[in-house]
């Protein structure tokens, strides 16, 4: 493939910046804002519905939605909220008191009009109401969180003995608020009625916005918790101890959604993370596993308590943490007011006190442990407010929002598992305890929701038909199968390798015998291994790169030349230390394919499953379709046809501040489609768009983008021939994107094609996949999950784009998660039926496993390459280097730390499998 000399229009040269100093757009670049914004690309229409497979009768999750054909608008009003003094409100959980309260006690000149309020600045009505801007005063007698708040706790500047005088004159946290409420647009209600006739309709968002915040304002009445759209009861029954003092709350996510069949209430189970309440000092040994508390770590806890909410044992009110104190309880002094009136100035005299000694003799409150811990603070800086620490609870319904060990993640996942029949036992609770039909808004609105799961129709595709060794064909059954007596399709010969043993606990010998056993029943011929590095004892005090250094060290003292492959025994079998360093050293330094295990039960299906990873990474192949080796794939066997799967990975909770980690795989050796290499880049946090798709270089005929790689790679190992067909399969992108993947993403890969060879114009096709929906599809009055190829097209998809669900494996635990697929754009001109059987056939050409998948592999493999780059860097300390470099800024760009680059060896191998 050679490229143009030709050269139009190429962009501006980048500002100069140090050579450790990456440049990464913050976001999409203005000129790519300003093309998303007039979009050239749009998601295309349904062309047609699949015919193929065995018809199935399932139920799902979504309710249908009756809205009367009605001229009424939803009317949009802004709100304010001020307390006496014209300072604006700053609690947010105040909002929905305070406009309870003003529907209650102002009604009639409301003239009985409901409200819709998202609990901060907008409220909606059916109807104007009687003026456009309207104004009231309410007061709320208990108010707990709010600004200047007095705390009946040791205080800086004024005695709780003043306090309680002043309690008995007023209520002790009654406060004025005045209520502003401005009229904003209206949207008219038959905007939903249009976009369920396929039409288009640019307040169709905004119409089901308002309905989503009635949902929310009915939950909140509850006293649920709110996420997003999901809403958690406080009920000890829907809590689960994952350990650490955190817990898994079961609750419910509802949103709607336009369907062909009508508007529908989607109804889901939902789990999020809450602190154990209770005792704060219980909660702090928990979270830190220590015995008592002179063990706590009391950094940490100042870190993991801040702004959660306390009550103390002695008042009903709720406060919200801000800090802990430097000094112990019984040094912590504070200026306590004195009874006896005021001094010649007219000042109130104070006394300096310990806020143990207040507690203990001036409330007379027995504290048996806090006086050598610190305070807790739930003060202002400039007006701090202690508690002692064995006085305060957590209060129930507060979200986690660090990071999970993997203990915890584990235990979350087993834990909130649930069967397809109890799972829809669930949402039918959920919906009857939600009581939608008494809610006064949609009551006045007239919109009803069914109490029934909507029935549809799928279908269920035959699964692909598999080639393996000695020329066997076999079809899969129920989305499995094994190599038991059987051989791989294409095995590899190892020669020369050596085992590196990183644990005391392995029996070498017997896991070596059984590795070469097992390699030559399937195929692969296995030599013994030319040496066994043990690590040497006095090593494993190092550090983790220390210990990896050393063993290469000796590596190379023993072995005449590069090994083929190394096969690494590690220590944990979760979250070693040793990994990342290791797979640095061996694939970016030393170019050397590695396998790592952490065998704590060596049998025969677990030694096959290592045996495919390292057959895959090695070159070889496991197994593959029939009809990608015949070949005789509708459209993709007949144009040489590339394949790329795109997924962009962000940090994960409690570590923001890590960049995002961008994977593009590619196909290669067409006409197979299971075959892949994979492009990482870094990128700033939390931007979804692939930012180095295509990256010119100033001044030169260079490409430093990740799609040239994926050219270049498919030109040489496909016979010379440039892709006439790309297809992408984009994963991680929600609807509210899918313009900028079409506009920004795609347009990238076009340019970096016409960069290549201006005169070269594949076709094109993105594909979106989605697993984070709450969509799920159930067999009805059977137990058990949907059929594995069981694919839904009709009823539940959008009433205008081209989208379909996909059930491609087997679920074997809990209620099988569907994979949406949307085709925003087919230049290649697929059939559904085409289409929905080539997606259905990349979910059986994983070489990793014998069974089919959840989604196509090349977005798996994506997922992994990324997963496993990312080991390379620790990420943890980037906070102080990822905001600068040397003091230098580059306008537009956030640096961000490179990832190393793969070494030639290795770099168009499955190393990710």
């Amino acid at each position: 493939m050679e490229s143009s000399d030709s050269r139009k229009d190429l962009p501006p040269p980048p500002a100069i910046i140090p050579a450790d100093v990456v440049k990464t757009e913050l976001g999409p670049t203005y000129e790519q804002t300003k093309k998303a914004a007039t979009p050239r690309r749009v998601p295309m229409a349904r062309r047609g519905y699949g015919a193929k497979g065995q018809r199935i009768q399932l139920l799902t999750n979504h309710f249908k939605v009756t809205v009367p054909k009605s001229n009424d608008h939803f009317y949009q009003y802004s709100v304010a909220l001020f307390y006496e003094d014209g300072h604006p409100t700053d609690g947010r959980g105040i909002g929905r008191k305070v406009m309870d309260k003003v529907q209650e006690t102002y009604d009639t000149e409301l003239e009985g009009k409901q409200l819709a309020y998202d609990g901060e600045k907008t409220l909606f009505t059916i109807g104007s109401l009687p003026h456009n801007k309207l104004e009231f005063t309410v007061v709320l007698e208990d108010v707990s969180l709010t600004r200047g708040g007095d705390n009946d706790s040791s205080r800086g500047n004024g005695s709780p003995s003043e306090s309680d005088q002043k309690r008995r004159k007023r209520p002790y946290h009654s406060k004025t608020i005045k209520v502003q409420i401005s009229y904003a647009t209206k949207i008219p209600v038959q905007a939903i009625a249009a976009v369920l006739q396929g039409q288009e309709s640019e307040h169709f968002q905004e119409a089901v916005r308002v309905l989503d915040i009635v949902l929310r304002q009915n939950a909140a009445r509850q006293g649920c918790l709110l996420v997003r759209q999901s809403f958690f009861h406080n009920n000890p029954r829907n809590f689960v101890d994952l350990g650490g003092g955190v817990m898994g709350c079961r609750g419910f996510h509802s949103s709607f959604r336009a369907a062909q069949d009508g508007l529908s209430l989607n109804i889901d189970v939902s789990t999020t993370m809450i602190v154990k309440p209770g005792p704060v000092v219980d909660f702090l040994i928990m979270n830190q596993n220590v015995r008592d508390p002179y063990h706590i770590d009391w950094t940490k806890a100042k870190r993991v308590l801040k702004n959660l909410r306390i009550k103390t044992n002695h008042s009903n009110t709720e406060y919200k943490i801000t800090g802990l104190t430097e000094k112990s309880c019984r040094e912590q002094t504070f200026s306590l007011n004195q009874r006896s009136g005021r001094d010649g100035d007219g000042e109130v005299p104070t006394i300096e006190v310990t806020v143990y000694d207040y507690f203990v003799n001036h409330r007379n409150m027995r504290l048996q442990y806090s006086a050598d811990f610190p305070c807790i603070n739930v003060g202002k800086p400039k007006r701090p407010s202690y508690f002692p620490l064995e006085l305060c609870n957590l209060v129930s319904l507060q979200r986690y929002t660090k990071a999970l060990s993997n203990l915890q993640r584990a235990s979350l996942v087993e834990k909130s598992r649930q069967k397809p029949q109890e799972r829809m036992r669930s949402l039918t609770d959920a919906l009857r305890s939600s009581n939608y039909d008494a809610d006064p808004m949609l009551r006045s609105s007239g919109i009803s929701i069914s109490a029934q799961f909507t029935q549809v129709e799928g279908r269920v595709l035959s699964a692909p038909r598999l080639k393996v060794g000695n020329g066997e064909d076999f079809f899969p059954r129920n989305g499995r199968w094994n190599f038991n007596n059987k051989k791989l399709v294409d095995p590899v010969k190892i020669e020369k390798w050596a085992i590196v043993n990183f644990s005391a606990r392995c029996d070498i010998r017997y896991l070596c015998n059984n590795l070469i056993k097992c390699g030559d029943m399937k195929g692969i011929s296995i030599s013994n291994p030319f040496e066994v590095f043990e690590e040497s004892p006095q090593f494993r005090r190092e550090s983790a790169p220390v210990r990896v250094e050393r063993m290469f060290e000796a590596i190379k003292s023993k072995l005449p030349g590069p090994p083929q492959f190394l096969l690494c025994i590690l220590p944990e079998r979760k979250n070693s230390d040793i990994y990342g360093p290791w797979k640095r050293k061996n694939l970016s330094d030393v170019g050397i394919v590695t396998q790592c295990i952490a065998p704590t039960k060596v049998n025969d299906q677990y030694l096959t499953n290592v045996l495919l990873k390292i057959n895959a990474k090695l070159g070889g192949m496991n197994s593959l379709l029939s009809i990608e080796h015949a070949p005789s794939i509708p459209l993709v066997s007949k144009l040489p046809t590339l394949i790329l799967g795109m997924d962009v990975s962000h940090g994960s909770p409690g570590h923001s501040d890590v960049p995002s980690i961008a994977a593009v795989v590619s196909s290669r050796h067409w006409p197979l489609i299971s075959r892949y290499r994979a492009s990482v880049r870094t990128q700033s946090q939390k931007v979804e768009m692939i930012a180095n798709l295509f990256k010119p270089v100033a001044g030169t005929r260079e490409d430093q983008g990740i799609i040239r790689e994926s050219l270049l790679d498919f030109y040489s190992s496909s016979g010379k021939r440039k892709p006439d067909q790309i297809i992408i399969f984009r994963d991680g992108v929600s609807e509210s994107q899918f313009i900028q993947v079409l506009n920004i993403e795609l347009e990238q890969i076009i340019e970096a094609c016409k960069f290549l060879d201006e005169n070269w114009c594949p076709k094109f096709m993105v594909i979106v996949a989605q697993k984070n929906h709450h969509t799920k599809f159930f067999q009805s009055g059977s137990p058990d999950n949907v059929p594995p190829g069981t694919v839904i097209d009709s009823k539940v998809c959008h009433p205008r784009n081209n989208d379909f669900y996909m059930c491609a494996h087997a679920g074997m635990i809990g209620t099988t998660r569907p994979t949406h697929y949307h085709v925003l754009h087919d230049e290649l001109g697929f059939s559904a039926d085409d289409l929905q059987e080539l997606v259905h056939s990349l979910s059986y050409v994983y070489q990793r496993s014998t069974t089919a998948i959840s989604v196509v592999a090349p977005i798996c493999y994506a997922h992994l390459a990324a997963s496993q780059m990312t080991q390379f860097i620790k990420f943890d300390d980037l906070s102080d280097t990822s905001s600068s470099h040397g003091g230098v800024t580059v306008p537009g760009a956030v640096p961000v730390p490179e990832l190393p680059r793969l070494h030639d060896n290795v770099s168009s191998s499955m190393f990710f499998c």
